[in-house]
């Protein structure tokens, strides 16, 4: 029995649409992120983009458990002197309400190029509308 290694030309990229209403933050992440990798095929090689396209809706009503909302904080640096800025998790729902799931699912992804363009297959939008009808995505269920 042979190793198969797929090469990128035959992957074929499906899409998918979750709904991230009640959802907990970290557990929807980790399930979007394993989908962007391409973990859930059985052709799944590391060095290949075997993974498919996700589209997030109602972003804006993610949950964090415990006192995440107060504690958590987003930090970085505007490159400037004295440019060190850090905000809340509260905050930055109610500034971007899209960027705390974006956040999440890129720290899990790798940090190089695949890991960059996995990354560009991730769709987020913070109401149950998007412009992707004609993909025709695939409800997932993600519990």
């Amino acid at each position: 029995m042979r190793t198969v290694s797929i090469r990128k030309e035959d992957v074929t990229h499906s899409w998918y649409v979750v709904d991230a209403e009640n959802k907990v933050l970290g557990r929807l992440a980790c399930e979007v992120a394993k989908i962007l990798r391409g973990k859930h095929k059985p052709i799944y090689t590391p060095h290949v983009d075997t993974g498919d396209y996700v589209v997030v809706v109602n972003a804006d009503k993610v949950v964090l458990t415990g006192k995440k909302w107060a504690q958590k904080l987003y930090r970085w640096h505007t490159g400037y002197p004295g440019g060190f800025r850090e905000v809340t998790a509260e905050k930055m729902h109610q500034r971007k309400p899209k960027r705390l799931l974006e956040l999440a699912v890129r720290g899990m992804l790798p940090k190089t190029k695949l890991g960059r363009a996995m990354y560009r297959k991730l769709k987020v939008y913070p109401t149950p509308t998007h412009p992707h009808a004609s993909q025709q995505p695939q409800p997932l269920d993600i519990s």
